[in-house]
């Protein structure tokens, strides 16, 4: 069962989300150079604050409650120290580019949670063989946003087709660490349909994927709950597929994907 991330600072929600399988809850501290990275898209700005990783944990019985970060910064020793107060199980580092910066945030954890590496840096992807064996380091996580940024692309999906989410994959495999990538809308829904997408995630033995904004609006016929059930039989569904109808699906992500980028000049 692939693990669905859920980011919210909203106790009761997170109680909704408790209640079902195979759920983590996700507070989002990021704030160091996030809208100017992000300026002009239609991304998703966190204004969730410490305090908020408490009132999470505290109404949670069954998930883990993982917490990101900001990148590496002069301040990241007080803010590890203060996320950690607050209960967190998990620690994401986001917008990492080196060996050094992801060893240095691993001495500061010092083995108290599994770390989360945050992979949506040109220079983390090319240097994942140097880092992948960080110590306290459980999972890689593939953020196809930011990624697709540094890479030059002009569409998210784009590093997916490229082959670099299969090489993380790959390598994540070889040394037993969970791997996972990008946000996943409703299964009909999105410029790349949500069914799509977790076909991907199964040909890849992704263990994690984070829900969509859509999951969670206001005015949806189909409820949050509902909507996670039908993603759920998509899995179970997806997961008998045979050689060829894998092979299919993958043609089919390449040929929406192909569709979206811009003509270069």
């Amino acid at each position: 069962m692939i693990e669905f991330l859920q980011i919210t600072n909203d106790p009761d929600f997170a109680r909704r989300c408790d209640a079902l399988n195979g759920m983590r809850l996700f507070v989002d501290l990021e704030r160091l150079g996030k809208a100017e990275r992000q300026a002009g898209r239609n991304t998703f700005i966190s204004e969730h604050q410490i305090e908020d990783v408490s009132r999470i944990k505290t109404v949670l019985r069954r998930s883990r409650l993982m917490v990101r970060i900001n990148p590496p910064n002069p301040g990241s020793r007080v803010e590890v120290e203060a996320v950690l107060a607050q209960g967190a199980d998990l620690l994401m580092l986001p917008m990492f580019r080196s060996k050094a910066q992801l060893h240095e945030f691993s001495a500061i954890v010092g083995g108290r949670v599994p770390i989360v590496a945050l992979l949506e840096t040109a220079e983390a992807l090319t240097s994942i063989q140097d880092w992948i064996d960080t110590p306290g380091l459980a999972e890689v996580f593939v953020g196809l946003n930011d990624l697709h940024l540094s890479l030059g692309c002009s569409f998210m999906f784009e590093p997916l087709i490229q082959g670099h989410v299969d090489r993380v994959a790959e390598i994540c495999m070889r040394a037993s660490k969970n791997f996972g990538f990008g946000g996943i809308a409703r299964l009909g829904e999105g410029r790349v349909p949500g069914r799509i997408v977790l076909a991907e995630h199964l040909r890849l033995g992704s263990q994690a994927v984070i829900l969509s904004r859509t999951f969670n609006q206001p005015g949806q016929q189909l409820s949050f709950e509902a909507a996670v059930s039908e993603l759920r039989r998509a899995e179970s569904e997806l997961a008998l597929r045979d050689a060829a109808a894998i092979a299919a699906d993958r043609r089919l992500i390449e040929n929406l994907v192909a569709r979206q980028l811009v003509p270069k000049a």
